[in-house]
């Protein structure tokens, strides 16, 4: 099946994880041309990278088509795709139907985790209401089975199977 990268993103630091209740920091997201992934410790430069073992956010996707969506709800805010602070975001996939699966994209292996659930900071970064739009659809939590670098652009993508739950 064919997807898009449509943005690459990095973040050296944590704006809201682990922060409830305080304000957001202010830590840059940067745009990137490729990312370097490494299979068990996540994006060579960002924040989850060797977060903790077996971490279930070494790598996080948002739906290009999400996207469009809450920009077209929110036509008064001017914001990118970075405002969400996920790692890649992605044209032509249903996200949500990926967790618990085990998937390709470019050559390189992942399994999905969970939901990429918003939080509050989402109306901030956003607009109010924001973070309710947003769920049930706030991207992929995955971990990374077999790195490499992952380019913007056209991409081959394909469901492998189920993750094989460990007994």
């Amino acid at each position: 099946m064919k997807a898009t990268i449509k943005h690459l993103y990095i973040s050296p630091d944590h704006n809201y994880f682990g922060r409830y209740g305080m304000a957001s920091m202010k830590n840059p997201i940067v745009e990137c041309d490729s990312l370097e992934l490494v299979a068990g410790s996540g994006i060579v430069s960002d924040r989850f990278f060797d977060y903790e073992p077996d971490y279930k956010g070494q790598i996080t996707f948002f739906d290009w088509a999400v996207y469009q969506k809450i920009s077209s709800r929110f036509p008064a805010e001017e914001f990118a795709a970075a405002v969400f602070r996920r790692n890649v975001v992605v044209e032509g996939v249903d996200l949500n139907s990926l967790i618990g699966k085990r998937f390709r994209i470019n050559g390189m292996e992942f399994t999905g985790s969970c939901e990429c659930s918003p939080c509050f900071w989402m109306d901030e970064a956003v607009g109010d209401g924001a973070e309710d739009f947003l769920k049930g659809r706030g991207g992929l939590r995955a971990r990374i089975v077999s790195g490499g670098s992952l380019v913007a652009g056209d991409a081959n993508f394909k469901v492998l199977g189920d993750v094989e739950s460990e007994a």
